[in-house]
């Protein structure tokens, strides 16, 4: 049993969401972030198992518009799905937005990605992830809200070099704004499910790859450039170790934890304070492949899947990088019975095939 947790059985949904015949009720859900990578994957799984999706976007240029805009084409077919254009850190809209739809739970997925454009646009950060964070926070608390799901991010971590990455470490010497940013977002869930006792859950993605990911990326910079002819770039000269987490189990993790609302921790000590769990409901989980992969070998396996060979411009480690990630899902098996299981050779595999497809390649 690690540090302060305690059993729990995963029922798979609350049994206020059970009808009388045992079977799942459909819930309507907020999702922000549809049109980006996890947030179009996990409205996909949501809308197939009949729950109503209430999407938002506000489509920045960050990367390609067009990816995003043919991702939300994909949910937009299916009915149950509203799709709403704003930026979560529109204060006004954001209120209307909870007054008009009234959402049994929330997934907050939008933010603004990157470690190293972190350094060339702090400001962004600021307002997507600090400013926008906190009008989901109230939406929530001021309309009776069951539930918000979060993301985090491994670049927590920061400057931890205890491997596994447990949960229950202490993460405080972050070494980039946007997992400074991260880090703030689960103090401050922490703070209104204190206040408010507002159940949030914060989720923790390692390194996440697969069909319609994000270009900026290392799996699709290095397809592009492959394909191309064109060198790529491999910083820390290849030996970085990443847990590379495919997206099809990030989203199943989303799912579960979206599923169990977060309890409170009775055996909560505060002279030996777990970091993941609390007296309030409130609870913070790793969702990563507990497979750390060396880049060299990641590029092999993609390498294998193109049938061309990379030709490698290796690098030292970029400013804002950590060498390794290593994620210990022990409370994401324990709480909610599941473990990542994807092999980075079929989930490779199935990236390229989609990007050939989509691409025309």
């Amino acid at each position: 049993m690690v540090r302060g947790a305690h059993p729990t059985v995963y029922c798979g949904v609350c049994p206020a969401h059970l009808n009388k015949q045992g079977n799942r009720k459909t819930m309507k859900i907020l999702v922000t972030g549809t049109a980006g990578f996890i947030g179009s994957t996990l409205a996909m799984r949501l809308l197939k198992r009949g729950d109503e999706v209430i999407g938002v976007d506000n489509l920045n240029d960050y990367y390609e518009v067009q990816l995003k805009k043919d991702r939300l084409a994909r949910l937009t077919s299916h009915n149950g799905f509203t799709d709403i254009r704003l930026s979560i850190e529109d204060r006004e809209g954001m209120e209307a937005l909870f007054k008009t739809h009234q959402p049994q739970r929330v997934v907050n997925l939008a933010a603004q990605a990157g470690v190293r454009y972190s350094l060339e646009n702090p400001h962004a950060y600021i307002d997507a992830n600090i400013v926008g964070f906190t009008n989901i926070l109230e939406g929530c608390r001021h309309h009776n809200v069951e539930h918000l799901v979060y993301a985090s991010s491994s670049s927590v971590y920061g400057a931890n070099t205890n491997m596994p990455f447990s949960v229950h470490n202490n993460v405080d010497h972050p070494l980039s704004l946007y997992a400074a940013t991260k880090k703030a977002n689960e103090l401050m869930a922490h703070t209104y499910s204190h206040l408010y006792r507002l159940p949030t859950t914060g989720l923790r993605f390692f390194t996440v790859y697969g069909p319609w990911g994000r270009p900026d990326m290392a799996l699709f910079l290095f397809t592009r450039n492959i394909l191309a002819g064109k060198p790529i770039d491999v910083f820390n000269y290849g030996h970085h170790r990443r847990d590379f987490t495919y997206i099809d189990d990030i989203v199943e993790g989303i799912i579960r934890t979206l599923d169990r609302v977060a309890p409170e921790n009775a055996q909560w000590d505060s002279n030996q304070p777990d970091p993941a769990t609390s007296l309030a409901p409130y609870r913070v989980y790793n969702i990563g492949s507990n497979r750390p992969i060396e880049l060299l070998r990641y590029i092999e396996v993609l390498e294998d899947c193109l049938g061309k060979t990379a030709k490698k411009n290796l690098l030292p480690l970029q400013l804002g990088d950590v060498p390794d990630t290593y994620a210990d899902v022990d409370a994401l098996i324990e709480d909610v019975d599941y473990k990542p299981d994807t092999p980075i050779e079929k989930g490779v595999a199935n990236f390229v095939d989609w990007y050939r497809e989509y691409y025309k390649v």
